[in-house]
């Protein structure tokens, strides 16, 4: 199971401690059992509510590749000047000066 991310964090926590103070306030209680039933019912929906924020989308080198590791087939295969980007080389970035 994936670690929870900070606005699942976050807005589980906030939901809990909303929750507990309205239903608290709401139903007047004030005995043990009651406290507890309200904090209950809090701690679910604060699960609930960090549970279907949607997970962030992986973005990056990685999620671009395309099976192992391969360039997509549009330009794997492209010919020079026909729109492809042509593979950086080394030497193309750090041009030697003597």
């Amino acid at each position: 199971m994936p670690r929870p991310t900070a606005a699942q964090l976050a807005y589980g926590s906030a939901t809990v401690i909303v929750s507990t103070i309205a239903m608290l306030l709401l139903s007047q209680t004030s005995t043990g059992l009651g406290v507890a039933v309200v904090s209950a019912a809090a701690l679910a929906l604060g699960l609930l509510v960090a549970l279907t924020v949607p997970a962030p989308k992986r973005r990056g080198r990685h999620a671009a590749r395309t099976g192992a590791g391969a360039p997509p087939a549009s330009t794997a295969g492209a010919a020079p000047g026909t729109g492809a980007p042509e593979p950086r080389t080394a030497s193309a970035e750090h041009p030697v000066h003597h």
